[in-house]
């Protein structure tokens, strides 16, 4: 072979060559960054099964934010005097808030001489989400009220006491619209004196 021919050769070659790579190099800008670029934050889809980031709590109707959104719907209603809506909300609420603070309980007793930390933590959650469900349960019984419907109140009255006990400030506002209703006749606490004996305890 003479040297005309080698050349053309080794032309023909290198141009093979550069259009493979040309070819290629789309890809590999999909693939490879040059140092010093910093990639795209991609979207979240989270119907994604590979997707381990936690729930987030404010779009999650389980949730202390998804129960708050709830009571807040319940409170314009009432503004509105749309009490079938109010009602509504505030029980939809309610089963939020009790579905949260059983879920947190079971972590509690679940953690409970494991991890201290964890297990005060969702003991903490469940008080809260307990609480929470109380205050939506005593709303609904003074919507129940409005509607005049004493006998859907009754009942929720009667378990926001059990739940809070009697000496607790929402339980002695339950009390009240019971003795306000008429189901009860003692009044509690009793005006200029103590709502329990008066003989010193030893």
């Amino acid at each position: 072979m003479n040297t005309a021919a080698a050349v053309t050769l080794m032309q023909r070659t290198v141009l093979s060559v550069i259009a493979v790579l040309s070819l290629l190099s789309p890809v590999n800008a999909q693939v490879s960054q040059s140092p010093g670029t910093t990639s795209q934050p991609q979207p979240i889809d989270p119907n994604d099964p590979n997707n381990l980031r936690p729930i987030t709590q404010s779009n999650s109707l389980l949730s202390i934010e998804g129960g708050d959104r709830l009571v807040k719907d319940a409170e314009q209603a009432v503004s509105a005097q749309n009490y079938p809506l109010a009602a509504k909300k505030l029980q939809e609420a309610r089963q939020v808030y009790n579905q949260l603070s059983n879920f947190y309980q079971e972590l509690n007793s679940s953690f409970s001489g494991i991890d201290n930390r964890v297990s005060d933590s969702q003991r903490q959650k469940a008080l809260l989400t307990a609480q929470k469900r109380d205050e939506a349960t005593f709303q609904l019984a003074l919507v129940h009220r409005a509607q005049n419907q004493p006998e859907l109140a009754v009942p929720l009255l009667v378990q926001i006491i059990k739940s809070q006990n009697p000496t607790r400030d929402l339980g002695k506002k339950a009390y009240k619209q019971l003795f306000e209703l008429g189901f009860v006749d003692s009044p509690y606490p009793r005006e200029g004196g103590t709502s329990s004996s008066s003989s010193p305890k030893k």
